[in-house]
């Protein structure tokens, strides 16, 4: 039980990610304080109802501070270059479930992944393809977002 109690208290404390875990049902702590997956049954529910909360989510490996991948960096740099500054990410090293039950959610072998108003987009390869061909720019503007891109092409003419 002080077990417990201590794993709690270090989750709701600022950076710092704990895993809770119970032989029925295991929750961990994804964001410190704010959200709790089921990895037990419901967590294709509970991915359901995350990727469908914010406008963009991105599963990756690392942070958009600090991605821990090429692939994660190319996305968080594609974004950044569009000025989407605002949009949900999830460590998937945090938590070897949380990888693979992305995976098995989306039903795509690779991580990053993208989420657009809870569609998925895709990874690295198609965020990059849409980028290049300007269908990125499109995307985000059914999202309410403006592309940073298109005022800076607009200033170039």
């Amino acid at each position: 039980m002080n077990s417990l109690i201590r794993a709690t208290a270090r989750c709701l404390r600022p950076g710092s990610a704990v895993y809770l875990t119970r032989q029925a049902d295991t929750r961990m702590c994804l964001t410190p304080g704010q959200r709790f997956l089921c990895s037990a049954t419901g967590i294709k529910k509970d991915l359901a109802e995350i990727v469908k909360k914010d406008k963009v989510v991105v599963f990756m490996k690392g942070d958009p501070s600090q991605p821990m991948c090429g692939f994660s960096n190319a996305v968080v740099q594609i974004l950044r270059m569009h000025g989407v500054d605002d949009y949900a990410s999830y460590n998937v090293l945090e938590d070897q479930r949380l990888r693979q039950g992305v995976k098995d959610f989306s039903n795509w072998p690779t991580i990053p992944q993208v989420y657009f108003n809870g569609e998925f987009v895709g990874g690295c390869d198609i965020l990059l393809q849409m980028h290049q061909n300007g269908d990125l720019v499109e995307e985000l503007e059914k999202l309410g977002i403006r592309s940073a891109l298109v005022d800076t092409e607009n200033k170039s003419k």
